[in-house]
Protein backbone atom coordinates (compact mmCIF):
# COMPACT_ATOMS: atom_id res chain seq x y z
CA UNK A 1 0.00 0.00 0.00
CA UNK A 2 1.39 3.13 -1.15
CA UNK A 3 1.38 5.89 1.77
CA UNK A 4 -0.85 8.97 0.72
CA UNK A 5 1.40 10.87 2.16
CA UNK A 6 4.01 10.38 -0.31
CA UNK A 7 1.46 9.70 -3.13
CA UNK A 8 3.48 12.71 -5.52
CA UNK A 9 6.92 11.68 -4.66
CA UNK A 10 6.07 8.13 -5.48
CA UNK A 11 4.44 9.14 -8.70
CA UNK A 12 7.18 11.06 -9.56
CA UNK A 13 9.51 8.40 -9.46
CA UNK A 14 7.53 5.93 -10.96
CA UNK A 15 6.53 8.13 -13.97
CA UNK A 16 10.62 9.00 -14.25
CA UNK A 17 11.62 5.46 -14.55
CA UNK A 18 8.97 4.69 -16.80
CA UNK A 19 9.80 6.93 -19.22
CA UNK A 20 13.48 5.63 -19.21
CA UNK A 21 12.56 2.16 -18.94
CA UNK A 22 13.83 1.69 -15.55
CA UNK A 23 12.73 -0.80 -13.40
CA UNK A 24 11.37 0.15 -10.11
CA UNK A 25 9.93 -1.54 -6.98
CA UNK A 26 7.93 0.11 -4.36
CA UNK A 27 9.01 -1.58 -0.94
CA UNK A 28 7.46 -0.99 2.93
CA UNK A 29 4.77 0.73 2.46
CA UNK A 30 6.06 3.17 -0.27
CA UNK A 31 8.83 3.99 2.38
CA UNK A 32 11.39 2.52 0.17
CA UNK A 33 11.84 2.60 -4.25
CA UNK A 34 13.97 0.17 -5.56
CA UNK A 35 15.28 1.66 -9.26
CA UNK A 36 17.57 -0.66 -11.39
CA UNK A 37 18.40 -0.04 -15.10
CA UNK A 38 20.82 -2.50 -16.27
CA UNK A 39 23.56 -2.77 -13.74
CA UNK A 40 22.53 0.04 -11.98
CA UNK A 41 20.90 -0.19 -9.16
CA UNK A 42 19.61 2.84 -6.72
CA UNK A 43 17.58 3.43 -3.79
CA UNK A 44 15.23 6.01 -2.68
CA UNK A 45 13.99 6.15 0.90
CA UNK A 46 11.72 7.96 2.72
CA UNK A 47 12.19 11.70 0.87
CA UNK A 48 16.00 10.75 0.04
CA UNK A 49 16.72 9.79 -3.46
CA UNK A 50 20.24 8.82 -2.31
CA UNK A 51 22.38 11.88 -3.69
CA UNK A 52 23.79 12.95 -0.41
CA UNK A 53 26.47 11.36 1.69
CA UNK A 54 25.22 9.55 5.17
CA UNK A 55 27.16 12.00 6.83
CA UNK A 56 25.32 14.58 5.22
CA UNK A 57 22.07 13.37 5.85
CA UNK A 58 22.97 13.11 9.40
CA UNK A 59 23.85 16.23 9.80
CA UNK A 60 21.15 17.92 8.32
CA UNK A 61 17.95 16.40 9.98
CA UNK A 62 19.53 16.46 13.18
CA UNK A 63 18.88 20.09 13.99
CA UNK A 64 20.88 20.85 16.87
CA UNK A 65 24.05 19.05 15.21
CA UNK A 66 23.10 21.47 12.18
CA UNK A 67 23.32 24.58 13.80
CA UNK A 68 26.44 23.64 15.44
CA UNK A 69 28.17 23.25 12.28
CA UNK A 70 26.53 25.96 10.39
CA UNK A 71 27.72 28.34 13.27
CA UNK A 72 31.28 26.81 13.15
CA UNK A 73 31.34 27.95 9.28
CA UNK A 74 30.36 31.61 10.11
CA UNK A 75 26.92 30.81 8.68
CA UNK A 76 24.07 32.69 10.85
CA UNK A 77 21.40 29.96 11.99
CA UNK A 78 18.58 30.18 14.55
CA UNK A 79 20.68 27.73 17.67
CA UNK A 80 19.06 24.55 18.54
CA UNK A 81 20.13 23.36 21.93
CA UNK A 82 20.34 19.38 22.01
CA UNK A 83 18.53 17.55 25.67
CA UNK A 84 18.09 13.53 25.27
CA UNK A 85 15.24 11.56 27.11
CA UNK A 86 15.97 9.00 29.59
CA UNK A 87 17.19 6.02 27.25
CA UNK A 88 20.00 8.62 25.74
CA UNK A 89 20.88 10.78 29.08
CA UNK A 90 22.94 8.27 30.55
CA UNK A 91 25.61 8.69 28.54
CA UNK A 92 25.78 12.17 28.38
CA UNK A 93 25.52 13.93 32.14
CA UNK A 94 23.34 17.06 32.64
CA UNK A 95 21.66 16.62 28.96
CA UNK A 96 18.58 16.02 30.24
CA UNK A 97 18.64 18.85 32.79
CA UNK A 98 15.19 20.41 33.57
CA UNK A 99 17.22 23.04 35.06
CA UNK A 100 18.91 24.14 31.60
CA UNK A 101 15.85 24.40 30.11
CA UNK A 102 14.18 26.96 32.68
CA UNK A 103 17.49 29.02 32.23
CA UNK A 104 17.01 29.19 28.68
CA UNK A 105 13.66 29.87 29.37
CA UNK A 106 14.81 32.67 31.76
CA UNK A 107 17.47 34.14 29.27
CA UNK A 108 14.55 34.16 26.44
CA UNK A 109 11.46 36.09 27.63
CA UNK A 110 9.46 35.98 24.23
CA UNK A 111 9.68 32.12 24.89
CA UNK A 112 11.24 29.09 23.63
CA UNK A 113 10.34 26.72 20.56
CA UNK A 114 10.51 23.16 21.35
CA UNK A 115 10.90 20.39 18.78
CA UNK A 116 11.65 17.20 18.01
CA UNK A 117 15.92 17.04 17.58
CA UNK A 118 15.06 15.11 14.42
CA UNK A 119 12.16 15.03 11.87
CA UNK A 120 10.49 17.34 9.35
CA UNK A 121 6.86 16.38 9.50
CA UNK A 122 6.26 19.89 11.57
CA UNK A 123 4.34 17.86 14.80
CA UNK A 124 5.02 18.08 18.45
CA UNK A 125 6.09 21.47 17.84
CA UNK A 126 5.49 24.18 21.06
CA UNK A 127 6.41 27.34 21.56
CA UNK A 128 6.46 27.63 25.29
CA UNK A 129 6.66 31.16 27.47
CA UNK A 130 6.06 29.22 30.83
CA UNK A 131 7.52 26.50 33.28
CA UNK A 132 4.34 24.12 32.91
CA UNK A 133 3.89 24.62 29.38
CA UNK A 134 7.60 23.63 29.10
CA UNK A 135 7.30 20.86 31.03
CA UNK A 136 3.91 19.42 28.96
CA UNK A 137 5.89 19.78 26.05
CA UNK A 138 9.00 17.69 27.33
CA UNK A 139 6.77 15.09 28.51
CA UNK A 140 4.98 15.20 25.21
CA UNK A 141 7.57 14.80 22.65
CA UNK A 142 10.19 12.36 24.64
CA UNK A 143 7.15 10.02 25.21
CA UNK A 144 7.53 9.55 20.85
CA UNK A 145 11.09 10.67 20.14
CA UNK A 146 14.00 9.92 22.00
CA UNK A 147 15.49 13.52 21.57
CA UNK A 148 14.58 17.05 21.84
CA UNK A 149 15.98 20.37 20.21
CA UNK A 150 15.19 24.22 22.06
CA UNK A 151 15.46 27.13 20.19
CA UNK A 152 15.09 30.91 21.09
CA UNK A 153 10.65 32.19 19.28
CA UNK A 154 12.29 34.87 17.56
CA UNK A 155 9.58 37.49 15.46
CA UNK A 156 9.72 35.91 11.01
CA UNK A 157 8.77 38.28 9.12
CA UNK A 158 9.62 36.18 6.35
CA UNK A 159 10.03 32.29 5.59
CA UNK A 160 11.43 31.38 2.13
CA UNK A 161 11.73 27.86 1.19
CA UNK A 162 14.84 27.08 -1.31
CA UNK A 163 15.06 23.64 -2.89
CA UNK A 164 18.82 23.56 -3.86
CA UNK A 165 20.48 20.65 -6.18
CA UNK A 166 24.30 21.04 -6.14
CA UNK A 167 24.73 24.24 -4.86
CA UNK A 168 21.84 26.15 -7.43
CA UNK A 169 18.73 27.11 -5.56
CA UNK A 170 16.06 25.43 -8.32
CA UNK A 171 12.83 26.93 -6.77
CA UNK A 172 12.28 29.09 -3.69
CA UNK A 173 8.72 30.06 -2.16
CA UNK A 174 7.84 32.57 0.66
CA UNK A 175 5.34 30.43 3.36
CA UNK A 176 2.82 33.14 3.93
CA UNK A 177 0.46 32.32 7.33
CA UNK A 178 -3.17 32.00 6.99
CA UNK A 179 -4.41 35.36 8.64
CA UNK A 180 -8.15 37.20 9.79
CA UNK A 181 -9.00 40.27 9.64
CA UNK A 182 -10.57 41.98 12.21
CA UNK A 183 -14.05 43.53 11.70
CA UNK A 184 -14.85 45.10 15.34
CA UNK A 185 -17.83 42.91 16.18
CA UNK A 186 -16.13 39.02 16.28
CA UNK A 187 -13.68 37.71 18.46
CA UNK A 188 -10.20 36.39 17.25
CA UNK A 189 -11.83 32.73 17.71
CA UNK A 190 -14.77 33.52 15.92
CA UNK A 191 -12.63 34.83 13.21
CA UNK A 192 -10.32 31.99 12.90
CA UNK A 193 -13.50 29.41 12.68
CA UNK A 194 -14.24 31.51 9.92
CA UNK A 195 -10.82 31.75 7.79
CA UNK A 196 -8.98 28.30 9.31
CA UNK A 197 -9.84 24.73 8.00
CA UNK A 198 -11.13 22.30 10.88
CA UNK A 199 -8.34 20.87 10.84
CA UNK A 200 -6.04 23.27 11.96
CA UNK A 201 -8.38 24.77 14.63
CA UNK A 202 -7.16 22.96 17.49
CA UNK A 203 -3.51 23.65 16.46
CA UNK A 204 -4.82 27.79 16.81
CA UNK A 205 -6.22 27.07 19.79
CA UNK A 206 -3.51 25.73 21.46
CA UNK A 207 -1.30 28.70 20.41
CA UNK A 208 -3.37 31.19 21.62
CA UNK A 209 -4.49 31.98 25.20
CA UNK A 210 -8.08 32.13 25.81
CA UNK A 211 -7.42 36.08 26.05
CA UNK A 212 -6.11 36.65 22.98
CA UNK A 213 -8.92 34.26 21.46
CA UNK A 214 -11.66 36.07 23.29
CA UNK A 215 -10.31 39.77 22.31
CA UNK A 216 -12.04 41.68 19.55
CA UNK A 217 -9.74 43.02 16.80
CA UNK A 218 -10.19 46.54 15.95
CA UNK A 219 -12.00 46.64 11.85
CA UNK A 220 -9.25 46.45 9.23
CA UNK A 221 -6.57 45.28 11.37
CA UNK A 222 -4.69 41.75 10.31
CA UNK A 223 -3.89 39.43 12.67
CA UNK A 224 -1.79 36.29 12.26
CA UNK A 225 -3.48 32.95 13.11
CA UNK A 226 -0.81 30.66 13.55
CA UNK A 227 3.06 31.11 14.44
CA UNK A 228 4.22 28.03 12.47
CA UNK A 229 5.05 28.50 8.67
CA UNK A 230 4.53 24.74 7.96
CA UNK A 231 2.43 24.33 4.53
CA UNK A 232 0.56 21.43 6.72
CA UNK A 233 -0.11 23.85 9.15
CA UNK A 234 -1.84 26.46 6.61
CA UNK A 235 0.66 28.68 5.05
CA UNK A 236 0.39 28.94 1.37
CA UNK A 237 3.52 29.05 -0.63
CA UNK A 238 4.30 32.12 -3.25
CA UNK A 239 6.50 31.22 -5.71
CA UNK A 240 9.93 33.37 -6.06
CA UNK A 241 11.31 34.37 -9.56
CA UNK A 242 14.90 33.36 -9.82
CA UNK A 243 16.01 37.66 -10.01
CA UNK A 244 13.90 37.69 -6.58
CA UNK A 245 15.92 34.62 -4.53
CA UNK A 246 18.90 37.00 -3.88
CA UNK A 247 16.65 39.40 -1.63
CA UNK A 248 15.61 36.73 0.10
CA UNK A 249 18.67 34.83 1.54
CA UNK A 250 19.24 32.77 -2.03
CA UNK A 251 22.99 33.27 -1.12
CA UNK A 252 22.42 32.12 2.68
CA UNK A 253 20.85 28.97 1.41
CA UNK A 254 23.48 28.35 -1.22
CA UNK A 255 26.61 28.78 2.05
CA UNK A 256 24.50 26.40 4.08
CA UNK A 257 24.65 23.44 1.69
CA UNK A 258 28.02 24.22 0.78
CA UNK A 259 28.87 24.03 4.52
CA UNK A 260 26.78 20.74 4.89
CA UNK A 261 28.09 19.28 1.92
CA UNK A 262 24.84 18.30 1.34
CA UNK A 263 23.94 18.08 -3.08
CA UNK A 264 19.89 18.04 -2.27
CA UNK A 265 17.76 19.90 -0.09
CA UNK A 266 15.44 22.03 1.57
CA UNK A 267 17.02 24.86 3.33
CA UNK A 268 14.51 27.03 5.32
CA UNK A 269 15.55 30.65 5.67
CA UNK A 270 14.03 33.43 7.91
CA UNK A 271 14.18 37.17 8.51
CA UNK A 272 13.99 38.53 11.93
CA UNK A 273 15.15 41.75 12.81
CA UNK A 274 15.90 42.74 8.91
CA UNK A 275 18.65 39.64 8.53
CA UNK A 276 18.89 36.20 7.12
CA UNK A 277 19.26 32.88 9.59
CA UNK A 278 19.16 29.54 8.47
CA UNK A 279 16.26 27.81 10.51
CA UNK A 280 16.50 24.10 9.36
CA UNK A 281 18.03 22.03 6.63
CA UNK A 282 16.04 18.94 5.60
CA UNK A 283 18.04 16.25 3.08
CA UNK A 284 14.71 14.36 2.47
CA UNK A 285 12.89 16.92 0.03
CA UNK A 286 9.14 16.68 0.57
CA UNK A 287 7.34 18.55 -1.28
CA UNK A 288 3.86 17.15 -1.35
CA UNK A 289 2.10 20.51 -0.49
CA UNK A 290 3.70 22.16 -2.88
CA UNK A 291 2.59 19.56 -5.38
CA UNK A 292 -0.78 19.92 -4.80
CA UNK A 293 -0.55 23.60 -6.10
CA UNK A 294 2.44 23.45 -8.83
CA UNK A 295 2.70 19.82 -10.03
CA UNK A 296 4.28 20.38 -13.03
CA UNK A 297 7.56 21.96 -11.00
CA UNK A 298 7.77 20.04 -8.52
CA UNK A 299 7.79 16.94 -11.03
CA UNK A 300 10.88 18.74 -13.06
CA UNK A 301 12.84 18.88 -9.58
CA UNK A 302 12.38 15.58 -8.82
CA UNK A 303 13.54 14.73 -12.16
CA UNK A 304 16.44 16.89 -12.27
CA UNK A 305 17.72 15.23 -9.09
CA UNK A 306 17.00 11.76 -10.38
CA UNK A 307 19.07 12.71 -13.98
CA UNK A 308 22.03 13.11 -10.95
CA UNK A 309 21.12 9.68 -9.73
CA UNK A 310 21.62 8.01 -12.70
CA UNK A 311 23.95 10.20 -14.36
Amino acid sequence: MVLISQRIFLETIKKYCLARSIAVEVRSGGWLVIMTKGGTRRLAIGYDIGLNSAVAHQVANDKSACAEVLASAGISAIPHRLFLGSKLSKHIPGSDSLDAMLLLLAQHPHGLVVKPNEGTSGELVFRVTTRTQLETAVARILAAHPSLAISPYVEIKDEVRFIVLDDCALLAYVKLRPTAVGDGVHSLRELAHKTAPADLLKTITDDFSPAVLDSIPPKGELRIINWRHNLDSGAEPVLLKHKEMPHFGGALAINAAQALRIRFASIDVVQVDGSWHILEVNSGVKMEALGKRAPDLVEMIYSTALDKVFA
